[in-house]
């Protein structure tokens, strides 16, 4: 089994993407064959058009990922822009693929809707992210449910590119754990950057705090009962705490759990739980961070230049 999980490096990494992708690929490292992360930021070009934020933006990215547990010996971590393969293939897979099939993609209505630019890069997003997958003949792609949409474009040009050329590409099967579907932000929404609701792993504490202190509560008061599935707070914390500490803290919210009360106890265990992470990611030196990313493109090339070649011997360039 081989999986990839890409990491868009558009702002700070928060909670969403941290359960949603990075956890499962690092928990799934142990019985793939092989385990691909790269961190996307040709993808970052959609909404980053300053040189200097998308630099910076690369490099912290790849931070989080050693920080999180991605082990960079067992896992395949580089920069997309490293593989020019990525980009050569979107445009063979664009050939292929219709226009009506990217018109169903809902990510693409949400995010104009929400002020990001109708660029064509945007428009093209799908079908980066299917070269991403597909060069790599990957089986496993862990994402959460708003990328399930991308995973199933991807099986669909891939699909259709076989039935023409033969077959080429490994249709890829997405990941989702249910209960990690879909993350709530501090509003209530998915959390996403797009939406400025997370609650980023690596800020200063302050910055956690006031991400935590600012989550959206109903009009309950202080110690009337409060419902834990549908409460912001407890949504969120559960995901950090066993399973027997999440069932006594429901029954707490059920007995009257001030919501202030309640953030606190969050913002305690979230810093607790990212705490070793947080020290590891100290620790880390451009050095090191600059050899990572060289090896890691050098083994994610020799895969997807391979690939590469058999797609234009079998088109015919």
């Amino acid at each position: 089994m081989r999986v990839i999980s890409g990491l868009q490096p558009s702002g700070t990494l928060h909670l969403g993407n941290y359960l949603a992708a990075l956890k499962p690929s690092v928990d799934l490292v142990v019985n793939a064959e092989e385990s691909i992360v790269p961190i996307v930021d040709l993808h970052s070009l959609t909404t980053i058009h300053d040189k200097e934020r998308l630099q910076h933006l690369r490099f912290e990215a790849l931070k989080d990922c050693l920080a999180v547990g991605i082990d960079p010996v067992k896992t395949i971590l580089f920069f997309q822009s490293d593989v020019a393969a990525h980009s050569q293939l979107l445009w063979i897979l664009s050939t292929v693929c219709s226009t009506g099939l990217l018109d169903r993609a809902v990510s693409y209505k949400e995010k104009v809707q929400k002020g990001i630019a109708a660029s064509v890069g945007l428009y093209t997003y799908p079908v980066l992210m299917a070269a991403d997958i597909l060069l790599y003949h990957a089986d496993t792609v862990p994402v959460g449910q708003d990328q399930k949409q991308h995973v199933e474009i991807t099986r669909d040009i891939a699909v259709r590119f076989n039935s023409i050329f033969g077959e080429i590409f490994t249709l890829p099967n997405e990941l989702i754990q249910k209960e990690l579907a879909i993350i709530p932000g501090t509003d209530g929404q998915k959390m996403s950057k797009s939406y400025g609701n997370t609650i980023p792993l690596f800020a200063p504490q302050k910055e956690i705090e006031k991400a935590i202190m600012g989550i959206v509560t109903d009009s309950r008061g202080k110690d009337d009962p409060k419902d834990p599935e549908t409460c912001v707070i407890y949504l969120i914390h559960k995901h950090i705490i066993s399973v027997d500490d999440a069932k006594e803290l429901a029954a707490e919210y059920k007995n009257g759990l001030p919501y202030g009360e309640a953030k606190k106890r969050l913002l305690n265990d979230y810093v607790a739980y990212f705490a070793d992470c947080s020290a590891k990611r100290a620790l880390l030196t451009d050095d090191m961070l600059n050899d990572i990313a060289k090896d890691g493109a050098a083994r994610a090339n020799a895969i997807a230049s391979a690939t590469l070649q058999t797609v234009y011997t079998a088109v015919g360039l």
